[in-house]
């Protein structure tokens, strides 16, 4: 629940089933309105209802409620203010201590790294370097800057988006160094300092991270444990009418949900009333791991308006660090003056590179996606296995596990787990205010035999937390 205001109604129905647990009322009912706040699912700022509001509408006594809203402000849940009511907090939580960003698979040696959801490179990416290299020196005469890009390069991007039945000219294609870089130079361009710009929760933190840099203020609403509440969606669109918002529809990152046709549509046309321009991140969209049919573009429902953030980074390797953004041939011009003031284009041989592996597209990904597939299956055999209290659905494809953990411990198990080898980034990571602390994100881009030793030491380490504190812990970057 998003908003300035839970109503009583909505609160009774999040609460469930509260009063079952044993034990005062009051305590079973500030213990899950406790996990509604830390998971996300009334965020943080959200005015609850009075306590004659939520009497009322539970059906308990007016000592219950303020008995429970009491715990809650003791325990830096809740906040009173005379006349202004109740407001919901999180308490001080575990930082990431300032430190350099560890490198994955380099200064990781020994550990077991669940912090960065990306692969090894796919086979071939050394012959088309090579390839490559053949096709630089015809380059060499020139400058070397391409704001918009190879017009090669564009063209087969273009040519990916027409065989999914988006019409686009290479012109509407605007090459970046990867996707964050195509992020931030969208929103510069289509927002100012202080316009709202909307996203999921969870969503890709280093993402919103470019969103605030750029002044943006972040309006979060929560996904429901079935993927996106349209409803939701729509009334926080009508309420806050942000300037932009930034989105993942294929194989969201983290929770592995894929956004239907039918809600795309919808979602489109909630963005066009509003004078929304929707960013679509699709980097993970060519990781499909089931063999399904994939909905339809989201900018297909828009195209005057939507703009479309892809990579390669996913799908063949982060290292090459190529992206691209697809823009309705008005906008173009105007995310090139953006550009200007971050950076003047990609590497000219690494767009090579990635002119040639689009031309091997269908082999490469052929190969990549059955090994994805075995280990996305190993690391769920795993965990039903080894933490079978750890709740999580199976994506159809995407690169990690969005699971939810039976307390909200995510913070505490960080550091219990890195003294057992094993690195993790705890769902409030992902949470663009705070809360999510049952959850945790479990990439599965390591080999099946690793994933299944990791999940064990991860059980060790869930059971050990009761061992004592957490040591503190270095910053990870997250992908």
């Amino acid at each position: 629940m998003t908003g300035r205001h839970v109503p009583a109604s909505t609160l009774s129905g999040l609460l469930g089933g509260w009063s079952d647990a044993s034990g005062p009322a009051y305590r079973s009912l500030a213990d899950r309105l406790r996990l509604l706040i830390a998971d996300g699912r009334i965020m943080p700022g959200a005015r609850v209802p009075s306590e004659r509001e939520l009497t009322d509408a539970l059906g308990v006594s007016r000592t219950t409620v303020a008995s429970a809203y009491r715990e809650l402000r003791d325990r830096g849940y809740l906040t009173s203010r005379r006349g202004s009511g109740s407001v919901t907090s999180l308490p001080s939580k575990i930082e990431p201590e300032p430190g350099r960003h560890h490198a994955p698979g380099i200064d990781t040696v020994g550990l077991y790294d669940f912090t960065c959801a990306a692969s090894p490179a796919v086979p071939g990416i050394s012959t088309a370097v090579a390839e490559a290299l053949e096709d630089l020196p015809g380059h060499l005469a020139t400058p070397g800057y391409h704001p918009q890009g190879l017009p090669e390069l564009r063209a087969a991007i273009a040519a990916s988006y027409e065989d999914r039945g988006l019409p686009t000219s290479a012109d509407q294609i605007i090459v970046t160094a990867g996707a964050l870089a195509a992020t931030s130079i969208v929103i510069r361009a289509m927002t100012q300092i202080g316009d709202r710009v909307l996203t999921e929760s969870p969503t890709h933190p280093n993402s919103v991270d470019a969103i605030r840099r750029s002044g943006c203020r972040v309006v979060a609403v929560p996904m429901s444990p079935g993927g996106w509440d349209l409803p939701l969606l729509e009334a926080t669109i009508r309420q806050t009418s942000p300037r932009a918002a930034w989105m993942v529809a294929d194989f969201q990152n983290p929770t592995g949900r894929l956004m239907s046709a039918a809600d795309r549509q919808r979602l489109a046309i909630a963005f066009a009333r509003a004078r929304t321009t929707a960013i679509v991140d699709e980097t993970l969209f060519e990781l499909s791991l089931d063999g399904q049919e994939m909905p339809p573009p989201f900018a297909l429902f828009d195209p005057a308006s939507v703009i479309t953030v892809g990579s390669v980074s996913k799908s063949f390797w982060g290292g090459l660090r190529i992206g691209w953004i697809r823009a309705p041939e008005a906008l173009v011009a105007r995310i090139l003056d953006a550009r200007g003031s971050l950076d003047l284009g990609a590497p000219v041989l690494e767009q090579l590179v990635v002119c040639r592996l689009l031309g091997d597209r269908a082999a490469v990904l052929a190969e990549r996606r059955p090994g994805l597939a075995m280990q996305r299956d190993a690391l769920a055999a795993a965990l039903r296995t080894t933490l079978p209290s750890w709740r999580f659905d199976v994506p159809g494809g995407g690169l990690s596990l969005w699971c939810e953990l039976p307390e909200p411990v995510g913070s505490s198990l960080v550091g219990v787990a890195q003294r057992n080898g094993v690195l993790l980034v705890a769902g409030s990571r992902f949470s663009p205010d705070g809360g999510l602390e049952s959850f945790l994100r479990l990439p599965y881009t390591l080999d099946a035999d690793t994933l299944r030793d990791a999940v064990q030491r991860l059980a060790d380490s869930y059971e050990g937390l009761a061992a004592g504190p957490p040591p503190r812990r270095t910053a990870a970057m997250i992908a």
